[in-house]
């Protein structure tokens, strides 16, 4: 095995734990905003 593939640069390491960041603020947000935006109203609308 290649001793690099076993033991990521430090500038690799933190690049995988931006990304790794970066997709758990957006689910964070995501989350936040349907909580605060439901997509769609639950009840039907009166005519």
């Amino acid at each position: 095995m290649d001793k690099e593939a076993k033991n990521p640069t430090r500038e690799e390491r933190l690049a995988a734990k931006l990304r790794e960041n970066l997709h758990r603020r957006k689910a964070q947000a995501r989350a936040q905003d349907g909580a605060q935006n439901p997509a769609l109203p639950k009840t039907a609308p009166k005519s």
